[in-house]
């Protein structure tokens, strides 16, 4: 692997850790002012639904321009942003920031979400990145370093947001964020990526291509099947997302429960060592599919009983085999689709499956409430299976975990006996071995 693609991963990792601070830290600040789970959740719901419509949008500018001109664009936006928030929190009353319709704290939050979308520039500029930078035999383990950069960023950011915030507050936050920036910026000004000229499919540059970018999917037999199969994982995977704090909480402290999640996160970083020093074996493909097997077999029983030893368990190995399912998925997508088209398809793949972790948030907290809970609280489950499942609100929810872990693993199943699946094998195979 180039010197450097690991300088630029270098690069990436401090841009992405100062992005996600800011955006954990802003969320837990907007908390403590205004006590309001309403505005926590609609900050998430926001910055969820903004990172699935920006995908095609910023997909298309990273293959219009260079790719180093596209990543120091990300920071210049987000050190900007970054600017205009510091100056609204330091010309204005705090007393105003307690208020949740206030028109100022809504403008720094919109500022610090864009200033962390800008971010993700960088994010689906990795990918192409790769391609341009390392030899195809490489490919997969590179792809397991971006995946260990995004899960140290997320232990990291997770880690340290509250504690600034805690003992610095919001000022300090914003300083070392806009510090960053800059050192960012001025180390990617020092770096050389050889990609001498931009390759236009078009005679003109287009900045939003939907109509191209899904013609060159469909160009792809069975590929726009594994993007609506990962999008149906993630809208599997949201109802963990949204109801496993509930959960963890149930069973130990909050205190506990945040010490364990730094603890867990190191699986992000496990699972992408592994894939950069192993690699993804000949059918990256195979390996995506037995990876989500593997994942939701461990969600049908990381929760069968009211076990924090159990749930830790479970929850490492998933975190440790993300890492794989993501990086099968850049491996294929980075041979089967021309470098010049690469930016727009890994945009258009992450609007079309991040699009569901919003709709899952919505859905799962009514469904969990009105019909899994009641099931093994008041309902025929506390005869059929409290016995030996347990009873209660928290193993109703635990149901629910089993149930979606369950629907996950015969959806995979299927996917992988389809004709697509066939497909999209043999096209992976005659583009690597010609």
């Amino acid at each position: 692997m180039t010197k450097v693609f690991h300088a630029i991963l270098a690069n990436s990792l401090v841009a992405l850790l100062t992005n996600t601070f800011v955006w954990f830290a802003a969320t837990f600040w907007v908390y403590l002012q205004t006590q309001s789970v309403v505005a926590m959740s609609v900050m998430a719901g926001v910055y969820l639904i903004t990172v699935s419509m920006s995908g095609v949008f910023l997909g298309s500018l990273v293959d219009n321009y260079h790719k180093k001109t596209v990543m120091m664009l990300s920071s210049l936006c987000s050190l900007c942003l970054y600017l205009l928030a510091y100056g609204i929190v330091v010309s204005t009353a705090p007393a105003l920031f307690t208020d949740p319709s206030s028109p100022r704290l809504w403008a720094f939050v919109l500022l610090v979400l864009m200033g962390a979308i800008a971010g993700n520039l960088r994010t689906i500029a990795l990918p192409p990145l790769v391609t341009l930078l390392i030899p195809e035999a490489k490919r997969d383990q590179a792809n397991g370093l971006v995946g260990t950069v995004n899960g140290v960023s997320f232990l990291v950011a997770s880690t340290f947001s509250g504690l600034v915030i805690g003992f610095l507050g919001v000022n300090w936050m914003l300083g070392l964020a806009i510090t960053l920036t800059l050192l960012v910026m001025i180390h990617l000004g020092t770096l050389t990526i050889p990609e001498k000229k931009v390759i236009y499919t078009e005679s003109k540059p287009n900045p939003i291509d939907i109509r191209g970018t899904i013609k060159v999917i469909r160009h792809v037999p069975g590929l726009f099947a594994l993007i609506f199969f990962n999008t149906f994982n993630n809208f599997l995977g949201g109802v963990f997302m949204s109801l496993m704090d509930a959960y963890g909480l149930s069973l130990v402290s909050v205190q506990v429960w945040g010490i364990l999640w730094g603890f867990l996160s190191l699986g992000f970083i496990v699972g992408g060592l592994i894939v950069a020093r192993k690699g993804l074996g000949k059918s990256p493909l195979q390996t995506l599919f037995l990876a989500n097997i593997t994942i939701w077999m461990v969600a049908i029983f990381f929760t069968i009983q009211a076990s924090v030893v159990l749930l830790t368990i479970g929850l490492f190995i998933y975190l440790c085999l993300i890492p794989v399912v993501e990086a099968a998925e850049q491996t294929i997508l980075q041979t089967v689709i021309p470098l010049e088209r690469q930016g727009r398809v890994f945009g258009f793949a992450q609007s079309i499956e991040q699009a569901a972790s919003p709709l899952t948030a919505f859905m799962v907290g009514p469904i969990a409430q009105f019909i899994f809970i009641p099931f093994m609280t008041t309902g025929a489950g506390v005869k059929l299976l409290g016995p030996w499942f347990g009873t209660g609100a928290a193993r109703g929810i635990a149901l629910l975990f089993t149930v979606t872990g369950g629907i996950g693993l015969i959806m995979t199943v299927m996917a992988m006996r389809s004709r697509s699946y066939r497909q999209l094998s043999m096209q992976y195979r005659t583009i690597r071995n010609p």
